[in-house]
């Protein structure tokens, strides 16, 4: 039936960009590479509220993040997180304001809510509220919409339904539905560790006026673009660089220092460095307890011991490489962004979590110059480095420290080995059939970058992740740069 065919529809949301995926997958440019695939998919997006928070301020936020545009926005707040001291205040308060808002024509500066997109939308977003219902949720909502009072249109009423855990949610409800959880302060770690689990990672939101439960929100997060203190939605071009990562999008993001540099087919080595250098000015941190990526010192070890490894066998163009990629590897360090006084917005990269290194040749000298040029790289990037098992005595020979940031995978092509980027070297025929099983791939997108020669540079951007945090610095208690005026 038709209600049967939309929840296929709406479960297949998240992977139209693997259909595309699939249909580029049989094509390579001229110059032997991928098709670029630039996608972003949507998210569970989260906001965590602790006690320390004012509510009022709180409310504003969350009734606009969650309810503007109908909560159609891939940004919009769909799961509230609020820790459970001051929680009955600050949810009586958030459920009384939902109550005043005004559904109707949004063409009438008076109505706060129009309508969702259209009937099957309606549909699946009233049948998501019923079932939850049915499982004694309790539900807040304005009085049901006199639609033919209204005039013609597929109206939801805005909605706060109580859910007991996260995991209750296993797909996006994209309309005017907001989901509240409390918490218990010392919850708080496994509760981001919950949020990550969900795969999604486009925004996140948190309100505390504490530095030390900001900085674990943005330490732990998998999301590409946070928000504190504030709304989680209206990112801005250049100030909020906006794109998710996981289920919820490929990167670059829109708006951000390498979205042109990915569009070309060719750039100089250094360009992403010098993009990421241009972008914003590095300072010191808006708080207290950010250090760099905890595992960088490790990685630029490992990629120094790979380095007397290397002189020491007399391979001189892998010593070369790992200094090269270590010369033209992005800065990681967060960046001021140029914006709005009151607004600290900053910018930085991460190290994506593993990457899958495949390097095919009939000689094997090859095949080792390929892996170990590739390892080069994702060392460079701060990442960890997948290997197939078929290379456990090259691994075995590596020194202690590089040696740490690999992983053997004995089947690399099981569902249950973790990696976010592929490096590839080898034929058209061999590519085109590791893109096909990776369009299959269950989970999020994994895009592949042909990697050449110890000779030859790699856009180590790629092995990175992007990340954006915006912070209304007055909320905290009042923004120092105001204090020097005059």
């Amino acid at each position: 039936d038709s209600a049967a065919a939309y929840r296929y529809t709406e479960a297949r949301m998240t992977e139209v960009a693997r259909l595309l995926q699939e249909a580029l997958a049989i094509r390579l440019s001229p110059s032997g590479q991928p098709t670029l695939l630039i996608a972003e998919t949507g998210g569970q997006n989260c906001m965590i509220v602790d006690s320390s928070a004012l509510a009022e301020q709180v409310v504003a936020d969350v009734v606009a993040s969650a309810f503007d545009s109908a909560g159609q926005r891939c940004s919009a707040l769909r799961v509230l997180c609020v820790q459970r001291d001051g929680a009955d205040r600050l949810i009586g308060m958030l459920e009384g304001a939902v109550r005043e808002l005004r559904v109707g024509d949004p063409r009438q500066l008076a109505v706060d809510l129009g309508p969702v997109i259209d009937a099957q939308a309606q549909a699946t977003v009233e049948r998501h509220i019923a079932t939850l219902r049915s499982a004694g949720r309790r539900i807040t909502r304005p009085a049901a919409v006199d639609a033919d009072a209204l005039g013609r249109g597929t109206f939801v009423p805005p909605t706060v339904i109580e859910i007991e855990r996260i995991d209750e949610l296993s797909l996006e409800v994209f309309g005017p539905v907001l989901h509240v959880l409390r918490y218990d302060r010392a919850e708080l770690p496994d509760l981001l560790l919950q949020i990550n689990a969900t795969g999604y990672g486009l925004t996140m939101g948190v309100h505390t006026r504490i530095d030390e439960t900001l900085a674990q929100v943005v330490h732990t997060a998998h999301a590409g673009n946070l928000y504190a203190n504030r709304n989680i939605v209206g990112a801005v071009v250049g100030v909020q660089p906006f794109g998710g990562e996981g289920l919820s999008g490929t990167g670059p993001k829109a708006g951000g220092p390498l979205y042109l540099l990915r569009l070309l087919s060719a750039c100089p080595a250094d360009a992403a460095r010098l993009a990421v250098q241009q972008a914003g000015t590095e300072g010191p941190p808006p708080v207290r307890g950010w250090a760099e990526p905890p595992d960088a010192a490790e990685a630029r070890a490992a990629n120094r011991a790979l380095v007397v490894w290397a002189k020491a066998r007399g391979d001189t163009a892998l010593a070369q490489a790992c200094a090269r990629f270590q010369e033209h590897v992005p800065d990681p360090a967060w960046r001021h962004l140029p914006g709005p006084t009151g607004e600290a917005n900053l910018y930085a990269l991460r190290a994506r979590d593993a990457v899958l290194c495949l390097a095919q040749d009939d000689e094997p000298n090859h095949i080792h110059a390929g892996l170990l040029h590739q390892l080069a790289a994702v060392l460079a990037a701060s990442s960890r480095a997948v290997w197939p098992a078929a290379h456990r005595a090259l691994w075995a020979g590596l020194p202690d420290a590089a040696k740490e940031r690999v992983s053997l995978a004995q089947d690399w092509r099981s569902s249950a080995v973790h990696f976010d980027a592929v490096l590839h070297q080898g034929s058209a025929h061999q590519l085109q059939d590791l893109l096909m099983h990776l369009a299959t791939r269950p989970g999020p997108i994994v895009n592949v970058t042909v990697s050449g020669d110890c000779g030859q540079a790699l856009p180590l951007e790629r092995l990175m992740i992007e990340r954006s945090l915006s912070i209304n610095t007055a909320a905290a208690g009042g923004n120092a740069s105001l204090m020097t005026i005059g």
